[in-house]
């Protein structure tokens, strides 16, 4: 018999079991697609019962239309949270850095003014309403009662300047070279053919600057702030003016959320009715709402860009 190549008591050597490799790496698969869900899910702002949380920030956060615009998003799934700033030139820069999802409380001209300085491309989706700038006096009651000679203060931000400049010269308080427009500045006016002069102060402190001048140019939300009745304004411009196209109001996002239909939900939202006649209530019945598709606001900023960039060439 031949002899055999085996030693006796040694067990047969088992054949590697890879079932349990395989397992693992199913396991780890499968963890690893749930972290990238979890995150892609907080990115978009859905949590996992399919809401969504949309964070937009304002100026005038306290304003009573908030409750209602919150409480009829909330019925659609949306939990909007409202971030406040407490001065125009914080929420642009919070929006382009991601820290808002939206913002609403400027006009299509600061937009645009934003845009143009910071080569930013922040968009209009929605036309909200226009307000009138008006002149306010605590020492006056009409416009002829200021004397010549008079101070008016006026916001000191660019396009909020050149509007309160464009009231005053509509009140024939002030003549502006060449006429004036949406960029111009006092170093425009005509100082021997104006009744008055103007005093820039950041737009917050106008109401404050009353009892120390003859008059001053205010914006709808510091007046209401402020506890001024806009129907005892000496003088504003005409929302329904087509001139007033640059002082739409609008809801902003980031150019690359243009199109988002969640932020495109929030918009309708805003213009629900029960939405609607809160605003003109908190405007004393001054905001004048604006329905312009999201194209008409975009030739409306591409229009004022060329215009503020031919203004500083």
């Amino acid at each position: 018999m031949a002899e055999q190549n085996t030693v006796p008591g040694l067990p047969e050597r088992p054949k590697r079991n890879r079932g349990w490799l395989i397992g693992i790496a199913i396991v780890v698969v499968v963890a690893i697609a749930a972290v990238v869900v979890l995150f892609a899910t907080r990115d978009s702002g859905t949590a996992a019962d399919g809401r969504t949380t949309v964070r937009i920030g304002t100026t005038e956060a306290g304003a009573e239309y908030w409750s209602t615009f919150r409480d009829l998003a909330g019925q659609q799934g949306i939990d909007l949270q409202v971030v406040s700033f407490s001065d125009y030139t914080q929420a642009n820069p919070a929006l382009s850095q991601g820290r808002v999802d939206l913002n609403l409380f400027q006009h299509l001209l600061f937009l645009t003014n934003y845009n143009v300085a910071n080569n930013d491309t922040l968009t209009p989706i929605a036309s909200t309403y226009i307000v009138p700038l008006s002149l306010y006096s605590r020492k006056h009651t009409d416009v002829a009662g200021i004397p010549a000679g008079g101070t008016i203060a006026i916001p000191n931000d660019p396009t909020n300047q050149a509007r309160a400049l464009l009231v005053l010269r509509k009140a024939n308080l002030i003549v502006l070279k060449g006429g004036g427009n949406v960029l111009s500045t006092p170093a425009e006016i005509d100082r021997e053919r104006s009744k008055v002069s103007v005093t820039p102060v950041d737009a917050a402190q106008t109401v404050a600057s009353l009892p120390s001048v003859d008059g001053a140019v205010v914006n709808n939300n510091f007046a209401l702030n402020g506890g001024l009745d806009p129907s005892t304004a000496l003088f504003a411009d005409d929302p329904a003016d087509p001139a007033a196209e640059p002082y739409i109001n609008a809801i902003v996002a980031r150019a690359a959320d243009k199109d988002n239909a969640v932020y495109a939900k929030v918009a309708r939202i805003y213009k629900d009715p029960r939405v609607a006649d809160k605003v003109r209530a908190e405007s004393k019945n001054t905001a004048v709402l604006v329905d312009r598709p999201a194209g008409d606001l975009t030739a409306i900023t591409a229009r004022l860009s060329e215009t503020i960039r031919a203004g500083r060439s």
